[in-house]
C-alpha cells in the first residue's frame, strides 16, 4: 500500500474529513501519524466511535451521552401533559432534563463527594422542581429548576459532612473568603490580620471560621508512599502533653520533691496544688507567714538546683 507523504493534497483532504467526523483531538493525532488515516477513514465509523468514547460519561448506571435533549416546544408540551396527570409524559420530561442536572453536578466534582450521590441529589431537586413548577408563571422551566437543583445539591453536601457546622459560622467563613478575594484583587497579601481588619472582627474568629469549613481528613490518610513504605498523617502528629520531654521533667520533679523535708513538701502542696495563701498555710502548719515564705523559696530553689544538676 502506498502512503501519501505528509502535507500532500490527498492527506489534507482526508484530514479535513477526519476533523469533521472525529473532532480536533483526532485531527492533531492524524497530523502526527498520517498512516493511521488508512485505518480510521475507510468508513468514518471508527473515528466517530472514538469521539463517542471520549465524550461518554456514565453516572449512576446511566449513559449520559445517550440522554435526549428536549426542545422548548417539546418541554412545554410535556409539562402541560404531566400537569394533567400523564405519567408517561412525566417520565419523558424527567429523562429529558437529566442533562440539566448533569451540567450542574459538574460544578461540584471538585468536592470530596461521590459523583453518583451528588447526581442523585440533583435528580431529587429536579423532581421537586417539576412538582412545584407553575405553568402559569410564563417562564422557562430551567429558570425555576436550576435554583431548586442547586439548592438540593448544596443541602446534600452540607448535611453529608461528618462535622456539623452552624449556619452562622458558615456565613462568617463565606464573608472571610469574599474579603480575601477583595484584598487579593488589590494585589495585597491577604493575611489574617488584614482580613480581620476589613471585616471588623477578631483574628481568632477568622481562623475559627476558616477551620470550620475545611474538609475533615482521616488520621489514616497516606501522605507519602514510596516502595511500599506508607507514611500516614498520624505518623506526623505528636502529643505535646505526653512526649518524652514532659515525662522526663515529671520524673525529675518527683525525684527532687522526694528529697525535701515533710514540712516543705506540705507547704508546696498546699500552696500550688490547693491554691492556698501563705497566711492560710501559716495557720494550718502553725508557723508565721514569714517562715512559710522562707521555706517556700528555699524548697523551690532546692528543686531547681536538683533538676538543673540532673540535666
Amino acid at each position: 500500500m502506498k502512503i501519501a507523504a505528509r502535507g500532500s493534497a490527498p492527506l489534507k483532504e482526508t484530514a479535513r474529513r477526519a476533523r469533521i467526523d472525529a473532532g480536533a483531538p483526532i485531527f492533531y493525532f492524524l497530523c502526527i501519524f498520517p498512516a493511521a488515516l488508512y485505518i480510521l477513514i475507510p468508513c468514518g465509523r471508527a473515528a466517530r466511535e472514538v469521539t463517542y468514547m471520549l465524550s461518554k460519561v456514565e453516572i449512576c448506571g446511566v449513559d449520559t451521552s445517550g440522554l435526549p435533549l428536549l426542545t422548548a416546544k417539546e418541554s412545554d408540551e410535556l409539562m402541560r401533559r404531566l400537569k394533567e396527570g400523564d405519567e408517561e409524559a412525566r417520565k419523558k420530561f424527567i429523562v429529558g432534563n437529566m442533562r440539566l442536572v448533569l451540567s450542574l453536578v459538574k460544578r461540584f466534582w471538585a468536592k470530596n463527594a461521590n459523583a453518583d450521590d451528588v447526581f442523585q441529589a440533583g435528580c431529587i431537586g429536579l423532581l421537586k422542581a417539576i412538582d412545584g413548577f407553575d405553568v402559569n408563571l410564563g417562564v422557562r422551566f430551567s429558570t425555576y429548576g436550576v435554583p431548586m437543583i442547586m439548592g438540593e445539591i448544596k443541602r446534600f453536601l452540607r448535611d453529608g459532612n461528618s462535622l456539623r457546622v452552624s449556619r452562622s459560622i458558615r456565613d462568617t467563613a463565606y464573608k472571610v473568603l469574599k474579603a480575601r478575594e477583595s484584598i487579593e484583587s488589590r494585589d495585597e497579601e491577604a493575611t489574617i490580620e488584614k482580613i480581620a481588619e476589613e471585616m471588623h472582627v477578631k483574628e481568632k474568629e477568622v481562623v475559627y471560621a476558616l477551620d470550620a469549613i475545611s474538609d475533615p481528613v482521616s488520621l489514616f490518610d497516606p501522605v507519602y508512599n514510596k516502595s511500599g513504605d506508607t507514611l500516614m498523617l498520624m505518623d506526623q502528629i505528636c502529643d505535646e502533653k505526653n512526649n518524652d520531654e514532659v515525662w522526663t521533667e515529671h520524673a525529675a520533679l518527683s525525684e527532687a520533691m522526694s528529697r525535701l523535708g515533710e514540712r516543705e513538701r506540705k507547704i508546696l502542696f498546699l500552696r500550688y496544688y490547693e491554691g492556698k495563701t501563705q497566711t492560710e498555710i501559716s495557720d494550718e502548719v502553725g508557723i508565721s507567714q514569714a517562715q512559710v515564705s522562707r521555706l517556700e523559696k528555699s524548697a523551690i530553689n532546692t528543686i531547681r538546683r536538683d533538676i538543673a544538676y540532673e540535666f
